[in-house]
């Protein structure tokens, strides 16, 4: 089977290598020549025009986006005129999944499919393989199925077709809003040792006993123990934690839906706090603690 991936960034340069180990015919495309000659240094094909990618591959063609979600209209404006009846887009990347289904409609309008793959497996995916959430026709996605059993980590597990267009962006959504949850949980026990300072526990040692038969044992616990093990006060690392918008749209859709969900919606939160060096809310709850009850207020430096 032949693919043209489009976006060669560190993820999409790496599916792209596994797609290519798994017998899959791939051409990469992307305007930086750096993100080129990386692809081509593992032996892929990597071209610099859109219309060359389109030209390098047999009707019917299968074109995937791995890009951002705020490129990917831009991309398809560049992309269909190209392409014919019968090709098929996929977007492997973080979109909202109303998105999803409005831009499978307008690829429909010419005769284009569109699937919607909900991609988990960040830089360990070429190693350890993708977790896949598949949304689009039963029939596209059973053509495709080659792709998916050579990006998952077996090609019986790991990937699946959840339901049809936007179900792949949908369940990836509720997908990473559960990941914010989960880390930051782990995030605010760690922190919970750390403060506990006359036993002064070693907390990679900890995190790698839960590792071992602990319920609370995971993937990202053991990602979590090996950043502590190198290092171990978290040195060098800034308090400032960005979102990529899915953990947003998961707190939107909950309220749209009556679903509650406390944990996802303030891990979000706390994230969003988390980038303010300076805080008005706390400096407001000070100055309010300071006026109800005379609570001493700590003066910030220079003032």
């Amino acid at each position: 089977m032949e693919l043209g991936m489009i976006g060669l960034g560190r993820m999409g340069a790496n599916m792209a290598q596994r797609l290519h180990q798994g017998g899959v015919d791939v051409t990469g495309y992307d305007p930086g020549e750096q993100a080129r000659a990386q692809l081509q240094a593992q032996g892929i094909a990597a071209v610099a025009e859109l219309e060359a990618l389109v030209q390098a591959l047999p009707a019917p063609r299968v074109l995937w986006l791995m890009v951002p979600s705020k490129v990917v209209d831009a991309s398809l404006d560049s992309l269909l005129p190209l392409l014919s009846a019968g090709d098929v887009v996929v977007d492997g990347g973080n979109s909202w999944y109303r998105q999803s289904q409005q831009r499978a409609a307008r690829c429909a309008e010419q005769g284009v499919g569109f699937v919607d793959c909900g991609t988990s497996g960040g830089v360990w995916g070429l190693q350890e393989g993708y977790c896949l959430m598949i949304g689009g026709e039963q029939a596209t996605v059973q053509r495709l199925a080659p792709l998916f059993q050579a990006l998952a980590p077996a090609a019986d597990r790991g990937w699946a077709h959840v339901g049809p267009v936007g179900a792949g962006h949908f369940s990836k959504m509720v997908h990473n809003g559960i990941e914010y949850g989960m880390m930051q949980a782990y995030a605010e026990g760690f922190a919970l040792m750390a403060k506990k300072s006359e036993f002064e526990l070693d907390l990679a040692q900890v995190a790698e006993v839960w590792r071992h038969g602990s319920v609370v044992r995971s993937w990202l616990l053991d990602l979590s123990a090996d950043a502590l093990q190198r290092n171990p006060a978290l040195d060098g690392i800034a308090p400032y934690v960005e979102d990529s918008g899915e953990g947003r749209w998961t707190v939107a859709e909950a309220i749209e839906l009556d679903v509650p969900a406390p944990v996802i919606t303030l891990s979000l939160l706390e994230r969003l706090r988390s980038r303010e060096d300076n805080s008005f809310t706390d400096r407001m709850l000070a100055a309010m603690r300071n006026e109800f009850g005379g609570h001493a207020i700590k003066r910030s430096e220079g003032g």
